[in-house]
């Protein structure tokens, strides 16, 4: 059979879902996409795709999709702000009078209480041209630094880390590098469902190359089936279950001492630190068998290549920081930085969360990560932005989990969302649905009407990634080419168009002395003004990403991109050595809530469901499951199938139960993708005191059967809906 159809034709592009950053051939016959494949040329896929990149685009097409701009029939009052999914209660206008209205009410607010009143959330879904604009609209005209994206619910224990130590937040490596690794470690990570092309090359490294995987992990996820060593941790003890490899290296002299001593500091007083970390020790807390501790250090520490791959399992915590240290610690003892098949490696979650914060969607630094209370920075911007002396704003912004939480009279008041979904990725859901319904103002712009932008006063449709020309920077640095395949559906517009029509119309009421440039004719436009205040993306040109994408940095236009870092030198010079300490979970189990609580992805959705579960993805992993251990479920005789409630000290979801041994005994597991049985309703809202990232990935929880009549109807789901 032949998939060729009359007049059809092909476009290339990037995938929208992870942040591996798969090529895609769109197959497109009269604006419809109705197959999608990719190049086995792809550098980054080598023609791979997951169920979600092969199938999941139908999200386009979903009937439920807003494309058209609409405005509350309503308007909503600070206290008493309710959530709107029916269209009902909504009335369609013209881009005009959407514009207009939410330029209107901006302005109002911020001349009245000033930038502190104004906040916005950036999208890690989004460009890098959309995410830079947006971040250069709330800093320029409201001359605030509140503006924040997911990356504070991801990495960002990860990015303090590696700031602090290395003096850069990248991944150090590329992924497709670890057919060169002889040992690596996967830590927090379910590579397999969150990674799934990655961890294909994993695999490869196993079975064709003679790889040895190490997985420590409080789940045996499926990269367990391919280890030499499973590490099978308690929630939270990664700090101990590291240091106790680093205490065995140390004493048994498996450390690099010339790697050491030419390229690191403080080691004298990282190796005190790690006296403590005895195996047996490191046991006690973390579960683990103190000869695996022994086994893995060894294995580890004799590699000639050794690779570190982590995701939120690491980050996610209140001692997230901690965590990302002992790892960034594990590879400075042994010297696994600065070469081919080694590093340290945060997978990113989403298509552009790499790049999203390179684009300075974060409220503590401009684009390229140059800090917003450095003097030197702030009128470098200035200058570029066409602003006054000393406009801009030199005082560090509210982070993602403070910007809700700062909505109050006197605090925060008007909110600007796009492409993001707090109302789903929030810990304590509950608390944070309280404080969304005392905003003055809610600006939404994104494809439907989420859990989120369900409270918003005014809606603003963007396009999808098939419909927009701009960029994503993937998990490994690489930035690749977004081509416009498709016309818009209905009346939606590109999240970089959206954002400059708006900003002129708030210039032209602020009317201030300088104005910025608003006026791109093409998001290459946009990503040349970013290269030139970003060193690292200096050399990333259109024209020179069309067939493959560059490696940042690139630091002219004749570089070449960069593999991996830290070949010859750290950012800062010297890598840092930090001492540790152990603390438990913050909420660790009692007796009246004896479970922890892990949550996290599964293959077939993503994130907040807002495009998964607009796609046929969603028939394919239709409800919220939790995972008990046999020997959890036996107490209450429970059984696979079974309604099941749980219930955290902030609230509780009534879901179906899996027993399974994928779960270690005394941790359940939850997805956190469905609103319906919405796992942040319970999860912990305790923050790291540096990284200000919450602590998903443990909490204390009990769990009872229940009636199957207490299960949540599936059609109550508010975003469901098909072609």
């Amino acid at each position: 059979m032949t998939d060729y159809l009359p007049n059809s034709r092909i476009a290339s592009t990037t995938c929208p879902f992870c942040g591996v950053g798969c090529n895609l051939d769109l197959h497109i016959q009269d604006d419809f996409i109705y197959k999608v494949t990719s190049p086995f040329t792809s550098i980054v896929n080598q023609g791979n795709l997951c169920v979600k990149g092969r199938f999941g685009t139908d999200f386009i097409y979903n009937k439920k999709r807003i494309t058209t701009p609409l405005i509350r029939k309503i308007p909503q009052r600070p206290g008493a702000r309710t959530q709107a999914f029916n269209l009902d209660e909504w009335r369609p206008v013209s881009w005009d009078e959407a514009l207009e209205f939410a330029a209107d009410r901006l302005v109002e607010i911020y001349q009245r209480d000033g930038g502190d009143a104004m906040a916005a959330y950036s999208c890690a879904k989004a460009t890098n041209e959309d995410n830079y604009l947006l971040q250069k609209l709330i800093r320029s005209l409201f001359r605030t630094n509140n503006i924040d994206h997911c990356t504070r619910l991801c990495h960002a224990g990860s990015v303090v880390a590696l700031q602090k130590a290395i003096g850069s937040a990248a991944m150090s490596n590329t992924a497709s590098e670890v057919v060169n690794s002889d040992v690596f470690i996967i830590t927090g990570s379910n590579t397999a469902e969150t990674h799934p092309i990655i961890a294909i090359q994993m695999k490869n490294a196993v079975k064709e190359h003679g790889a040895k995987i190490i997985v420590v992990d409080p789940r045996r996820v499926e990269m367990v089936n391919y280890a030499t060593l499973w590490l099978p941790e308690k929630p939270g003890s990664d700090v101990a279950v590291f240091s106790g490899m680093a205490h065995v290296i140390i004493k048994e002299n498996l450390y690099d001492k010339e790697f050491i001593d030419e390229r690191t500091e403080y080691f004298e007083e990282f190796k005190q630190s790690m006296e403590k970390f005895t195996p047996e020790y490191v046991e006690s807390v973390s579960g683990v068998d103190r000869q695996l501790i022994i086994d893995a250090a060894r294995l580890f520490a004799n590699a000639e290549r050794g690779a570190i791959y982590w995701a939120l399992g690491i980050s996610q915590s209140t001692h997230g920081t901690d965590n990302a240290h002992s790892l960034i610690n594990l590879a400075l003892l042994t010297g696994n930085l600065g070469r081919l098949g080694t590093g340290l490696n945060p997978l990113r979650g989403q298509n552009n969360v790499q790049g999203a914060s390179d684009s300075g969607a974060m409220p503590w630094q401009y684009p390229g990560y140059q800090e917003v209370d450095n003097e030197d920075v702030a009128i470098k911007f200035e200058k570029a932005w066409n602003i006054e002396p000393g406009g801009l704003n030199r005082q560090r912004g509210l982070t993602t989990t403070e910007i809700l939480s700062h909505v109050h009279p006197g605090g925060v008041r008007a909110l600007y969302i796009m492409g993001e979904n707090p109302m789903m990725s929030e810990p304590n859901l509950n608390l944070a649905h309280k404080h969304m319904q005392q905003l003055e103002l809610l600006i939404a712009q994104d494809l439907f009407i989420n859990e989120s932008g369900s409270y918003a006063d005014v809606f603003l449709p963007a396009v999808t990634f098939a419909e927009k020309d701009g960029t994503f920077t993937n998990t490994d640095r690489r930035v690749q080419i977004v081509r416009q395949a498709i016309q818009p559906r209905g009346n939606s517009r590109p999240d970089w168009k959206i954002i400059c029509d708006l900003a002129q119309r708030i210039e032209k009421r602020l009317k201030p002395k300088n104005t910025a440039i608003w006026d791109y004719q093409h998001p290459s436009e946009i990503l040349a003004e970013m290269g030139n205040l970003v060193p690292s993306y200096k050399g990333v040109k259109y024209e020179r990403i069309q067939e493959i994408g560059l490696q940042t940095p690139v630091l002219d236009d004749n570089h070449p991109g960069t593999p991996f870092l830290y070949k010859d030198s750290f950012p800062i010079g010297k890598a840092k050595f930090f001492g540790l300490n152990y603390y438990p979970i913050d909420e660790p189990p009692n007796e009246e809530f004896p479970l922890i609580l892990n949550t996290g992805r599964v293959l077939e959705h993503w994130h907040g469901g807002t495009l998964t579960r607009h796609s046929w993805m969603d028939d394919l992993y239709p409800e919220a499951l939790v995972e008990i251990n046999p020997l959890d479920a036996g107490w209450q005789e429970i059984r696979t199938s079974d309604a099941i409630k749980v219930t955290s000290r902030r609230g509780e979801v009534v879901l179906r139960a899996i027993v399974t041994e994928k779960t270690i005994p005394g941790v359940v597991f939850i997805p956190f993708h469905f609103a319906e049985a919405a796992a942040n309703l319970l999860t912990n809202d305790a923050l790291d005191p540096e990284a200000k990232i919450p602590e998903f990935k443990a909490c204390a929880v009990k769990i009872e059967k229940v009636s199957l009549e207490d299960l949540p109807a599936r059609d109550n789901y508010q975003l469901r809906g098909r072609y």
